[in-house]
């Protein structure tokens, strides 16, 4: 079976199982069960995995860890973990846990057991952070699995069997955690898409994803750290892992995010993506009041998709001004309106020879006022290489028509490339899609920096503070014209036959008024 068979069957598996489980437990609420048991799964075969390798390595070639008992087991805890980050006892991995389910009545108090040993088994260690609250979404307690212990086991026993029976076992080489990766991406989208409004901040589509990440690493073959501010489940991030191979990512993943969910949501995807945790350091909070890793050095490459136009402190907060992200423009973004802050907090983080895509809101552009100051602080210092205006409806929960821009600290020309991308798209479903073409044209076009007829112009920075920094795209790509031309000849013969017909009718009614 080809890789792309087996992911679309992978795919049919992951909606049959929805469908099934969706009865039992609410929709936005059955992400959290589902994705947490494949994380548990994921997590149990790669130890595994990765202790019988290291054992059959050394001659033990029957060695088997989920028949190991826990007391033999307990002797390789501190080297486990010093390698892995985690430790599980065999009694305790997915698959012997699966295999008891439906025997245990107390299911639900033995999975808590587990979750919070994996947890502990981190504690004091360089890892604990990122295995801290990790399955703290997971509550296999709560009354949405069911109304009684027994319906609740009920429901458990069959997420479990129904994870378990998903076609993922075997070695974990490069394609089988690609394939666990595939089924989180591709029941994040689900999710996303069928759960409104709330949905886009879980998930960026993977076709924005990419483009953002290739426009970010144009030319490297190598980046030493990416970042994203506003991270949500990581999947921006981890595009870097599929452009450029996650080992040439040298230092590894950073993020912030300040909803829990998505926090745990994005470590798990992490690790799903095989990106262990001394690779990945992703915090919780506030990125704009209480931001995280000012202490490392800048980053290289940076992507996000951060909140549309949501509200932030802004100068209701004293200190903000004198904040160094944000006090180089002299003013800070609206207190209504926190997207140029994100902007200027990404700046601030980037490198010299660095370059960061951000996903905008399109008020952005245009709006006056302190945004209009900000802009002029942007385009006055040369940091804004290309805006890249998108179709509309390609995120969940958006339907407007979004926009990149691309930050630089160092160019080679002291001007601005604007691209109309608004037709780059297929339709698929109820949504707009980036197709490989669509990605590949707008991506050609940012590398070349040069004029292509109503597609992509490069403004002197001089005409676009002529025009008071407005930034649309609409402004300096002239659309084509889709009248109807008009040959001037071709309709001056039409004319004069119209005239000539005329006048040979107008003969004809008086000749017949004479005979009248």
């Amino acid at each position: 079976m080809s890789r792309e068979q087996e992911r679309a069957e992978l795919h049919r598996t992951i909606w049959a199982m929805a469908n099934d489980l969706r009865g039992s437990v609410d929709g936005w609420d059955f992400k959290s069960y589902v994705l947490g048991m494949l994380f548990y799964r994921f997590i149990s075969e790669n130890l595994t995995d990765h202790i019988n390798r290291t054992e059959r390595e050394a001659g033990a070639t029957d060695f088997d860890y989920a028949l190991l008992s826990d007391e033999e087991a307990e002797y390789g805890r501190a080297d486990t973990v010093r390698e892995k980050g985690f430790f599980i006892l065999p009694s305790q991995l997915f698959c012997n846990v699966r295999r008891r389910a439906a025997s245990d009545p107390n299911l639900n108090e033995t999975l808590a057991a587990v979750f919070a040993a994996i947890e502990n088994s981190a504690k004091g260690t360089e890892s604990e952070p990122d295995f801290k609250g990790l399955f703290s979404d997971l509550d296999v307690n709560s009354n949405k699995l069911g109304a009684t212990v027994q319906k609740r086991n009920e429901t458990l026993v069959k997420i479990l069997g129904t994870i378990g029976e998903m076609r993922l076992s075997g070695s974990l080489a490069e394609s089988q955690i690609d394939t666990f990766g595939d089924a989180f991406e591709y029941l994040m989208r689900m999710y996303a898409s069928s759960a409104g409004k709330s949905g886009g901040e879980f998930f960026t589509p993977q076709e924005v994803s990419e483009l953002l990440a290739r426009i970010a690493a144009a030319g490297r073959t190598t980046l030493n750290k990416v970042y994203d501010p506003a991270c949500g489940s990581g999947s921006l991030l981890l595009k870097f892992a599929k452009v450029l191979g996650k080992d040439s990512v040298r230092q590894g993943f950073f993020g912030q995010e300040i909803n829990i969910t998505s926090y745990n949501l994005c470590r798990i995807n992490m690790f799903l993506h095989d990106i262990n945790y001394e690779k990945f350091d992703i915090a919780l909070g506030d990125t704009l009041l209480e931001p995280r890793h000012w202490d490392d050095e800048p980053f290289d490459a940076i992507v996000s998709n951060p909140p549309y136009s949501i509200k932030w402190a802004g100068d209701t907060n004293p200190v903000l001004i004198n904040d160094p992200r944000f006090s180089p423009a002299g003013v800070l973004a609206p207190n209504s309106k926190a997207d140029l802050a994100f902007t200027m907090h990404m700046l601030a983080w980037l490198s010299t020879s660095g370059t960061a895509a951000i996903v905008e809101f399109p008020g952005v552009l245009y709006r006056g006022g302190k945004e209009q100051k900000i802009r002029q602080y942007l385009i006055d210092n040369n940091y804004v290489d290309t805006v890249i205006q998108l179709p509309d409806n390609l995120f969940f929960g958006v339907s407007i028509a979004t926009c990149i821009i691309v930050l630089k600290k160092s160019k080679f020309d002291n001007a601005t490339l604007f691209i109309d991308a608004s037709q780059e798209f297929v339709h698929e479903g109820n949504k707009n899609k980036l197709a490989p073409e669509n990605i590949e044209r707008i991506y050609q076009a940012h590398a070349a920096r040069t004029d292509a007829p109503h597609f992509a112009r490069l403004v002197p920075n001089s005409e676009v503070a002529q025009n008071d920094y407005n930034l649309a795209v609409s402004s300096y790509v002239e659309q084509p014209d889709t009248r109807e031309r008009i040959d001037i000849a071709d309709l001056n013969r039409r004319i004069a036959e119209i005239v000539q017909r005329q006048s040979s009718l107008r003969s004809e009614i008086d000749r017949l008024v004479e005979e009248l």
